[in-house]
């Protein structure tokens, strides 16, 4: 040791010589492993990124968590493009009578919180609102909106209050599905529709419009929303298959021709056989009244 020149400090040749590296020094400081500090980093190192993938995993959890309870919920999918232009459409057309919240005006028009877009299509689709005037029965008039411009108000009035949204997907059921929707529409339906779909007057000035050129979107909407003195038959009255096939009866009735020939309508054969006597009858009468007359 003491042959190194002037440097006692050289820790080698002390290792070498006891076989193993002292705590202290020959200087007498204490000695510090030189591998002591990169472990600590490594180990500092793998716990950021372990808490970062844990913190990852929890908001991708959320997030998706969050996913599944809104769709599940019954949430409001429309654009909210589609929902401003709503809410335009909305103040111009709709707010004098239903509020600027849907909570209805007194002696103007009743509120709209819970009839959902269902309802709010139905109405405009066909016309019926923007009513010009109050009355027990509002008739089917020219719609004053298209359809893009009246889902829009439907998805504004469904964003603001809830309610039955507007049905999606296949509407109308199969061909088997029409004997089963006869028998549903001549126990839920014909009372007031009648069995031709013609409509029919009721009580307090009320009335049953015809069915004829109602689609397959209008007739379920009218299911679920239950305008004026119609029922509301939500799926736990009339579940969808049930009305899938309400619609296929009425669409597939409505479009086939009369194997009697001209059913004058399709008012029925007695109701069609009294027209014919009593039209023919009369063209007699007057042929026979003309010919007197002439021969006087």
């Amino acid at each position: 040791m003491k042959g190194h020149s002037g440097d006692v400090s050289d820790d080698f040749d002390v290792d070498a010589e006891l076989g193993f590296a002292p705590a202290v020094s020959a200087t007498g400081v204490e000695r510090r492993p030189e591998n002591t500090r990169k472990p600590r980093r490594r180990h500092s190192l793998s716990q950021r990124i372990s808490a970062a993938l844990v913190l990852f995993a929890a908001l991708t959890g959320m997030g998706a968590a969050y996913a599944t309870f809104a769709t599940s919920s019954g949430a409001d999918t429309s654009s909210a493009y589609q929902i401003n232009a709503g809410h335009q459409l909305y103040e111009v057309s709709c707010i004098t009578c239903h509020g600027a919240n849907l909570q209805g005006v007194q002696d103007r028009g009743p509120s709209l919180v819970g009839v959902g877009g269902a309802s709010v299509y139905f109405q405009v689709i066909t016309g019926r609102m923007p009513a010009t005037g109050q009355g027990a029965y509002e008739p089917r008039k020219t719609a004053k909106y298209g359809e893009a411009e009246t889902r829009a108000i439907a998805a504004f009035v469904q964003s603001l209050g809830g309610g039955p949204e507007i049905p999606s997907g296949q509407l109308r059921g199969d061909d088997a599905s029409i004997a089963e929707g006869g028998e549903l529409f001549r126990v839920n339906c014909a009372s007031c529709h009648g069995t031709t779909f013609k409509g029919a007057p009721l009580s307090a000035g009320k009335q049953a419009p015809s069915l004829n050129q109602s689609t397959d979107l209008v007739l379920w909407t009218a299911m679920l929303s239950g305008p004026e003195s119609m029922p509301v038959f939500g799926d736990n009255e009339l579940t969808p298959e049930e009305k899938r096939a309400i619609v296929a009866y009425v669409q597939t009735i409505k479009n086939s021709a009369d194997p009697g020939g001209n059913g004058i309508d399709r008012i029925g054969p007695v109701s069609e056989a009294i027209v014919i006597w009593v039209a023919g009858v009369g063209a007699l009468m007057v042929a026979i009244l003309w010919i007197g007359a002439k021969t006087q």
